[in-house]
């Protein structure tokens, strides 16, 4: 029934662009903008792989409140089956505000239900319906952790592919995948991620390191592309220029980009333009999700 099944976090981004350094003291600051926008590195990616035409369901946890009702309501709207999402009427929903500038921003998070998933909510029922499943912010969801890689062997056992995008670690220890990569197909870090986890002085070394233990790292470089390594050969590819409004959620478009390639047995080189095309797509519009292209859209830049 569906192409991917993504496990993860279900939480809306508030979006504050322009002068956004706050000043305490009572100061009282007008920014330009303010955006409610889907958040949380999983329902982005979902958004993303439905945009490009995949079929896609997300189980999570979101409470009955106006956020979690917004991002059930969001995520329907972009054809990401929503059913199997928990929802709990006495605890709240996670909440990111993001103070964004351009290219770079700063992120203050309200946990809520983020990190409320464990591996005993996903059933072989749901498992048996994919393909694919994909994990994001994997050091967010600490309810998870424990026994993801337990998960991801036994999705495995059951004819699925995996995919695993860390995203960052608050408390810098970088620490958990000699053994988790092992089953993971497809790992999609960015650079900082790929360094901080292998300790490598650069990122090619890292790729080889990361595509030793997994099948395939894909790892994000911004506005230089990235860079993607497979049985010790490495690729690269450029990102497109564009006007950047904001870079939310640019990595989930990239990842969604990846894995329609890999669907389709590209070989890496087109993949990874895929991704990059969809990544830089992405970055036009406010939110993580309003610029995604859709396949049409996005092939119009990929050879």
């Amino acid at each position: 029934m569906f192409d991917i099944l993504v496990a993860g976090e279900i939480n809306p981004d508030l979006i504050l662009s322009g002068n956004v350094l706050p000043e305490f003291g009572q100061v009282e600051k007008l920014v330009d903008s303010a955006v409610l926008a889907i958040g949380s590195s999983s329902a982005i990616f979902a958004c993303g792989a439905a945009r490009l035409g995949l079929k896609v369901a997300i189980i999570g946890l979101c409470g009955t409140d106006v956020f979690g009702r917004f991002m059930l309501d969001e995520m329907q709207k972009r054809d990401v089956d929503v059913s199997h999402v928990i929802v709990r009427a006495d605890e709240p929903t996670g909440l990111s505000v993001i103070l964004n500038q351009g290219p770079d921003r700063a992120i203050l998070t309200h946990m809520g239900l983020i990190d409320g998933l464990r591996a005993s909510d996903i059933p072989d029922s749901l498992l048996s319906q994919t393909r694919h499943l994909h994990v994001a912010s994997y050091f967010l969801q600490t309810k998870l952790q424990p026994d993801l890689l337990e998960l991801f062997k036994h999705a495995r056992s059951l004819g699925l592919t995996t995919s695993l995008d860390a995203n960052y670690d608050p408390s810098e220890k970088w620490i958990g995948f000699d053994q988790l990569l092992s089953a993971v197909n497809v790992f999609l870090p960015n650079k900082t991620e790929a360094l901080s986890i292998t300790r490598a002085r650069d990122v090619e070394s890292a790729s080889r390191q990361l595509a030793g233990k997994s099948e395939v790292a894909a790892i994000k470089l911004g506005a230089d592309g990235a860079l993607a390594c497979s049985q010790n050969k490495i690729t690269r590819s450029k990102s497109l220029e564009v006007h950047v409004v904001d870079a939310v959620g640019a990595g989930d478009s990239f990842d969604a980009g990846f894995l329609y390639g890999y669907f389709q047995k590209w070989r890496l080189e087109r993949s990874l333009r895929l991704a990059c095309v969809c990544g830089a797509l992405s970055t036009q519009k406010a939110g993580g999700t309003e610029g995604q292209p859709t396949l049409e859209e996005a092939m119009k830049y990929v050879p």
